[in-house]
């Protein structure tokens, strides 16, 4: 059942018609570079004053707050785990409660739609499908609990993304 409330689509999510979308945020919320400026960007001054408002977050942790000027309801800022050479389980652990907690918080907040980018794999350098491996299982882990939320979609900026992320779910039990 948890596959079919999913869609993956190439796009900017900023535009995405939906009730939340997830930010690839930093630890301190604040506005960075790739997905995270972009919806900064898009949102306007009202998110970087909510977001210095809250402090912060934890990696592995997700947060929520208005939408402001984009056409969503909330964003909600999931810290994933930067990867290193010596990375392994725990970055894996770490990315897949991001999932986790955003699809739980989403749902608390009354959503029925969801918009995740690809959480770490840009400046934070997480291998693209290792980390789709860890959305997907987080995903497929999480949904069943969670009826209500009837579309997750996962945004990807690239086509590169988009294609490891179509492998990747095709591939997928």
């Amino acid at each position: 059942m948890w596959r079919e409330r999913i869609s993956i689509t190439r796009g900017d999510i900023t535009t995405q018609n939906c009730d939340v979308i997830v930010n690839a945020a930093n630890e301190q919320l604040s506005r960075g570079g790739g997905v995270c400026g972009a919806i900064h960007a898009a949102a306007g001054p009202g998110l970087e004053r909510e977001c210095r408002r809250i402090g912060g977050t934890a990696t592995g942790r997700a947060v929520a707050t208005g939408a402001y000027d984009l056409s969503c309801r909330h964003i909600i800022h999931a810290v994933g785990p930067i990867w290193h050479e010596d990375s392994g389980e725990q970055e894996d652990e770490l990315l897949a409660s991001c999932y986790a907690e955003s699809l739980r918080l989403a749902a608390e907040l009354g959503a029925e739609s969801i918009a995740f980018p690809c959480i770490s794999t840009g400046i934070y350098g997480f291998p693209a499908e290792r980390a789709c491996k860890v959305a997907f299982g987080a995903l497929r882990d999480t949904l069943p609990e969670l009826p209500d939320l009837r579309e997750v979609r996962l945004v990807c900026f690239s086509s590169a993304d988009f294609e490891t992320y179509e492998k990747v779910f095709g591939q997928m039990s």
